[in-house]
């Protein structure tokens, strides 16, 4: 069974998921814009961003902001991994907050992710974030309850020794191996985060690759960078024209194309361009448009 094809009611299946913002839950004015935010999926943090001291009201606000809602956006906590203090209230407060999902941190074994579908009886989107979740990514992907993958590039790239002056290339390799373990199991994939928050060009650069790469979409630490993100990640005006004049000329079978060969695979992937579209407004804003155009006086 293709997992990715699972859905939490009406809301947003995660393989169209463009940006993943990750919100300290310590932090209810965060939470509070989150609302207010042009993201898709909201994480709301109790782990890395948040001072220990803070855990215990993060819990409580993170359950509060839930139960609240993101107007019919997707939304999880990312709880403390195992081994820490706060791992088990973790999950007891995701079981009673009912998230559509929960994000495990440091993942580097099948069976901590089984235990925690298990307690919370949530989702799981597993982060890869060293060498050895790495090596076992492929059994991690395919665990009950999994249905995403996300990389922890500055952990991955700590965990393997690469220089932070390294460029991307050199965990080319390894994020490919995460991508190669989510599409073998059937579930969605996402980028790791970009650090630097002034640098809109450089997190165009990277969005890029981790598109090219594979990635669904990518994680966020920062509202500066939901833009650049979602546009990244959404199908452009000549790749959308593309696809609906592909699926309008297909008859079955191979065939020639405007000058390549065409076939079902490529049929739907075409159908799932136009899908991201749709879901993210693309119709709508067309729609908009042309009515403001036929509207607009003639001189």
């Amino acid at each position: 069974m293709n997992k990715s094809s699972e859905r939490n009611g009406d809301q947003l299946p995660l393989r169209l998921v463009r940006t993943m913002l990750f919100v300290p839950a310590s932090r209810p004015r965060a939470i509070e814009k989150a609302r207010t935010l042009d993201c898709d999926f909201i994480i709301l943090d109790l782990e890395d961003s948040v001072l220990p001291e803070d855990r215990d009201k993060a819990r409580q606000a993170a359950v509060d902001a839930v139960k609240a809602g993101f107007d019919g956006r997707p939304c999880a906590i990312r709880i403390n991994g195992e081994g820490r203090r706060d791992h088990g209230l973790d999950m007891v407060a995701v079981r009673a907050a009912a998230p559509p999902y929960v994000i495990v941190p440091k993942v580097v074994e099948a069976r901590q992710v089984h235990d925690v579908h298990l307690v919370t009886q949530r989702q799981i989107i597993a982060m890869i974030e060293s060498p050895t979740g790495l090596v076992n990514a492929q059994r991690i992907a395919r665990e009950p309850g999994v249905m995403a993958l996300l990389a922890g590039t500055n952990d991955l790239r700590r965990g393997l020794g690469v220089p932070p002056d390294a460029p991307r290339g050199a965990v080319s390799l390894a994020l490919q191996s995460i991508v190669l373990a989510a599409r073998a199991a059937g579930i969605a994939v996402f980028d790791g985060v970009y650090n630097r928050l002034d640098d809109l060009d450089g997190l165009a650069r990277d969005c890029e690759e981790g598109r090219q790469i594979g990635f669904d979409g990518k994680s966020i630490i920062h509202p500066s960078h939901i833009d650049v993100v979602n546009r990244t990640f959404s199908p452009s005006e000549p790749a959308l024209h593309d696809a609906k004049a592909l699926i309008e000329a297909y008859t079955g079978g191979a065939q020639r194309y405007d000058g390549r060969m065409i076939e079902a695979m490529h049929v739907e992937e075409a159908r799932m361009l136009v899908e991201r579209a749709e879901r993210h407004g693309h119709g709508k804003a067309e729609a908009v448009a042309s009515h403001a155009s036929a509207s607009a006086p003639r001189s």
